[in-house]
């Protein structure tokens, strides 16, 4: 792959969490990587030129937590939600998380991909580039390898890097009712090592709540996970305090992800462990949650703080991570530096790609996105909006 002079536009590189602005710059990218940046005025000669005319460029925005793989609809819930029902009389009625585990045990692998690819579109076309994608509705060994070989899939036929999760340890399927140890004997023993076995996970993750798995059943859970070498994530403190983050921080766990009811002492517990907390606008604005998490604790810890869509058919209907740095902000107090670096460099460390994600620099991936904006902080002002006019993953025009 030849080298080509990018030109045209201001930057911010996002390095070490900052924006790093830089007026007039340019970039060279060869074999995918960037090769150099700096001022268009001392660019070097390249036999190939993008002039992007204008705008701002940054990192390739990385959604770090998403369910986006799923069938079914529950529009229907949110509808009988906003007429006054609560989750018990939903779930009574077949709705909840049972109702997309059986519309998705029944889709196709090629129905499920269709699926998928309309919500993936969406968040690329706000500037995504890098995306986590979780399994968790199949809850079963069959379902849950497909749709993580569906989220593999999409890694291959769109412009997107894709990472995945196996997330079997999220609910306990109906058939398990009452017997939650024995279906995490399912998972330990049948669903992870068949996942590690084909290769379709880059980490796992568990649901540590009331309504799930207790912290015993989760370290289980990552015991097995540690045996077959996948790294850890994991749901905690969303809404309840049980101490989910510090063990998964004890584990060296690559983020922990949600933390409204997150603890004083366990932040220095994540500090220590080098977790990033994975803080998720979506579902606390779609659940009416009152409990903030701790950000003024965890920015005086100095815990990388990243942002995602947590994109869901339950609890977060998103398909903008641009919004949620816009209610990072509004609703939990971040700065809009903080959400740009939350869905840049902060977020590729919550999927161990920060040595060549989330930041331009030298040697790092040339994948980033050209803005119609005059500043960073557009980034985070606007509620929606077609602010995206270039995508450029691995080096090229998308």
């Amino acid at each position: 792959m030849a080298t080509t002079l990018w030109s045209g536009f201001d930057m911010a590189t996002m390095a070490g969490g900052q924006y790093g602005l830089l007026a007039d710059a340019a970039m060279l990218t060869e074999v995918g990587k960037i090769t150099w940046l700096g001022r268009a005025d001392q660019a070097p000669p390249a036999p190939h030129h993008h002039d992007l005319g204008g705008g701002l460029v940054t990192p390739g925005l990385i959604d770090c937590h998403s369910h986006i793989v799923f069938a079914g609809n529950r529009s229907d819930e949110f509808e009988m939600r906003m007429q006054g029902a609560d989750y018990g009389a939903i779930a009574k009625a077949g709705g909840g998380i049972v109702s997309t585990v059986q519309a998705t045990r029944e889709a196709s692998e090629e129905k499920l991909f269709t699926l998928s690819s309309q919500r993936l579109k969406h968040l690329m076309a706000d500037g995504v580039t890098s995306i986590e994608i979780k399994s968790g509705y199949g809850l079963d060994a069959a379902t849950e390898l497909k749709m993580l070989r569906v989220a593999r899939r999409l890694g291959r036929e769109f412009a997107v890097n894709v990472r995945t999760s196996c997330l079997a340890a999220h609910a306990v399927p109906i058939e398990y009712a009452g017997q939650a140890d024995q279906y995490i004997d399912l998972v330990c023993e049948q669903i992870l090592p068949a996942v590690a076995a084909e290769g379709l996970a880059d980490a796992v993750d568990g649901f540590c709540e009331n309504i799930a798995f207790s912290p015993a059943q989760i370290e289980r859970v990552f015991n097995t996970s540690k045996q077959l070498g996948l790294p850890l994530k994991l749901h905690a403190e969303q809404l309840s305090d049980l101490g989910g983050a510090a063990l998964a921080a004890r584990f060296g766990a690559l983020s922990v992800d949600h933390l409204e009811y997150l603890n004083s002492q366990d932040i220095e517990v994540i500090k220590q462990a080098g977790s990033v907390a994975v803080i998720l606008p979506g579902a606390f604005y779609s659940l009416r949650e009152t409990q903030l998490p701790p950000i003024q604790a965890l920015r005086d810890q100095q815990v990388p703080m990243a942002i995602a869509s947590d994109a869901n058919p339950g609890s977060a209907p998103v398909l903008s991570l641009r919004l949620m740095m816009n209610m990072a902000c509004v609703l939990f107090g971040m700065t809009p530096e903080e959400a740009l670096a939350g869905v840049t460099c902060h977020g590729a460390r919550a999927l161990g790609m920060q040595d060549s994600h989330g930041q331009l620099q030298v040697g790092m991936a040339a994948d980033f996105v050209c803005w119609d904006v005059t500043g960073p902080a557009d980034l985070s002002y606007w509620q929606g909006g077609q602010l995206l006019k270039q995508r450029i993953v691995a080096g090229e025009l998308t």
